[in-house]
């Protein structure tokens, strides 16, 4: 989780102009394969930017809602407790799953961004020369 919202906050500390990601597709390298279309790495940041908000709000209102008094009691009914444990295991492999490919997409993105810019301050320096 940690790595998720360090790689996401580095992404958006780093690319000061999206556009440029306009048209770049992403390398393999780094990044999860992308499924059905291929999105450029415009459409990945502002992807990433706006799931980003959502995960934390899921995480402060998943943190928020603990079961209290009846709940709980309703909640323990006989024969629950493993189909819970079920399905949270379930639901936890599948937002590990989902993180560590948006995590990877977010450093891939912001390599390229990088490698992007230091393009441009080449070809800037050299038409200066």
């Amino acid at each position: 989780m940690e790595q998720y919202f360090s790689a996401t906050q580095k992404m958006e500390q780093e690319v000061m102009f999206p556009s440029l990601l306009r048209g770049v597709f992403p390398e393999q390298d780094g990044a999860a394969p992308a499924t059905g279309s291929r999105t450029d790495l415009y459409e990945r940041y502002q992807l990433l930017k706006a799931i980003k908000p959502m995960v934390e709000k899921g995480l402060a209102s998943a943190n928020d809602q603990s079961p209290t008094g009846t709940d709980a009691n309703t909640a323990l009914d006989e024969g629950a407790n493993s189909n819970l444990v079920e399905r949270l295991s379930h639901h936890v492999n599948g937002l590990h799953q989902v993180l560590t490919d948006l995590t990877k997409n977010a450093k891939a993105l912001t390599r390229r961004y990088s490698q992007i810019v230091e393009q441009i301050n080449l070809s800037e320096d050299q038409s200066s020369s």
